[in-house]
């Protein structure tokens, strides 16, 4: 078995943890995020974490658990829309909030994993996000500076690997997971099917192993969903 597998979640956390550490959590809404790598994180009890992610989970499901045991002090995020909790605790004080337009965000960490220190974009020019920020001009139109980011931990999902930590992902789990497999210094990425080295056809992997640092099969592989679409009976 190769060193990158790890046994269960909690394992593949082991060693990674402390207080006050960054952290990037893959998946867009509820789609392609590491669920079990989160429980084992909130079951850890470490706190004061600054979390980049696309959304800030729901009540009860992803990132909305550490939110509920008050783990996360600050959170970088595009949408935060869909959990009450988040907001409370924003409105509260409790927790300090960066947003940043998804195309910027996504961009700032594939920066991030490129060794990109920052880049000009125009996005957000002349809006409060973006208040306090270098701006300069180019070709007649004004851009303002968004800087790199990188994480101690990402957490990452996707649904097959092999024991080198080659990555697959399905469909809307590519959002996000890709480019922060690149921006963490060290990647923990949980997997639905695990297969020998060779097993997956190179021209299909999304992330090459030399990014993934630690594999776990996910414990729990239900598929929660954000919201529930149904036709009424007939």
């Amino acid at each position: 078995m190769s060193t990158k597998v790890y046994p269960s979640s909690a394992a593949a956390l082991e060693g990674l943890l402390h207080d006050g550490m960054t952290l990037m959590v893959g998946g867009f809404g509820l789609c392609g995020v590491p669920q079990n790598l989160v429980q084992a994180l909130h079951d850890s009890g470490v706190k004061q974490l600054t979390c980049t992610s696309n959304n800030a989970g729901v009540d009860g499901a992803g990132l909305g658990l550490l939110l509920e045991a008050r783990q996360i002090d600050k959170m970088v995020a595009s949408y935060v829309g869909e959990n009450k909790l988040f907001e409370q605790q924003f409105l509260d004080g409790v927790i300090e909030v960066e947003l940043s337009p998804q195309g910027t965000m996504a961009e700032r960490i594939r920066a991030g994993g490129a060794g990109i220190a920052a880049f000009f974009t125009r996005t957000g020019y002349g809006t409060p996000l973006t208040e306090g920020k270098e701006t300069r001009q180019f070709d007649g139109r004004w851009y303002v500076l968004e800087t790199a980011l990188r994480a101690d931990v990402s957490l990452v999902k996707a649904w097959k690997a092999d024991e080198e930590g080659n990555l697959v992902y399905r469909m809307t789990a590519r959002n996000f997971n890709p480019s922060m497999a690149e921006a963490g210094r060290v990647t923990v990425a949980e997997v639905e099917e695990l297969v020998a080295p060779g097993e997956i056809d190179p021209h299909l992997v999304h992330t090459p192993g030399i990014y993934v640092d630690r594999i776990v099969i996910g414990e729990n592989q239900d598929k929660v969903i954000e919201r529930r679409k149904t036709r009424p009976a007939s």
